[in-house]
């Protein structure tokens, strides 16, 4: 783990009209390692997410990306940092092929025709770095493909473009056993080969199976960022419905390089 965060929010708010959302944010994600988010629902998970992607403008806070302060003002800005997000419904094109699909709306031309064959070419070569190896054709439409196809599709499309942060908005849901094993297995290779990962998901066995550290929501603050090691299952459910976790000890500081320890009720702002 690189000991400067890829990606860093200071002091995160955000309010919709009268509803304050986010309040105070804070959170450090490492390239190399699966940051886990968490929290019940309206939380503030997406919110926060769609700050992240530049699709929501923040009221107050920084963005730090490698350590450098960064202006986060549109999609168009995330991408070309790298960072790219998965959601939930995959934004996949049912009647088009995979290579269509990954290239969708970032087509390579040569003069006026598509250059098929280099897309292609990038797409294979893509897939066969994640080791992905369940697609049979890259000319398959996407509605042939199962869910758990579907799903390594759209990582392998967040990828596809030299990302350095990929946000992933519960990979797993509706997924059957073995393919929710396989699309875990997808996450935690994307750490493995130095990406920095966020999980959003309520499956604490999911969370538990691949993260390095856990970052808990509640009531729109951050109350905890811990490692993964350092917390259980327990602990986790108290601090997404109640804020807080009287046996979880000491945490990890998220405003620090993440070796610090500091008491969960200091991180929490005292979050009751």
């Amino acid at each position: 783990m690189s000991a400067t965060p890829l990606l860093e929010l200071r002091g995160i708010d955000k309010s919709f009209g009268p509803v304050q959302v986010l309040r105070d944010v804070a959170l450090t994600v490492h390239p190399g390692e699966v940051t886990a988010l968490v929290g019940d629902n309206g939380a503030g998970k997406s919110t926060l997410v769609k700050c992240i992607s530049g699709i929501h403008p923040t009221d107050d806070g920084e963005f730090l990306f490698n350590g450098e302060p960064v202006h986060i003002g549109s999609p168009r800005d995330a991408a070309t940092l790298g960072i790219e997000v998965v959601y939930q419904d995959l934004a996949l094109c049912d009647n088009l092929d995979i290579v269509q699909n990954m290239f969708l709306g970032r087509e390579r031309r040569s003069g006026i025709v598509l250059d098929e064959p280099t897309m292609e070419q990038l797409a294979a070569e893509t897939l066969a770095g994640l080791s992905i190896r369940t697609v049979t054709s890259l000319r398959q439409h996407v509605s042939s493909l199962s869910g758990g196809q579907r799903q390594t599709v759209a990582i392998a499309k967040a990828v596809l473009w030299n990302s350095k942060l990929v946000i992933l908005d519960e990979p797993t849901a509706a997924l059957g056993v073995a393919q929710t094993a396989q699309v875990l297995e997808l996450v935690r290779r994307l750490a493995d080969n130095g990406l920095a990962v966020v999980l959003i998901s309520h499956n604490m066995n999911d969370v538990f199976a691949v993260s390095d550290r856990i970052a808990a929501l509640y009531l729109g603050q951050m109350v905890a960022q811990v490692k993964t090691t350092d917390i259980t299952h327990a602990q986790v459910v108290e601090l997404i419905t109640a804020g807080r976790s009287g046996g979880l000890g000491l945490a990890t500081d998220p405003g620090s390089n993440g070796d610090g320890p500091q008491a969960a009720d200091s991180i929490s702002g005292g979050v009751r």
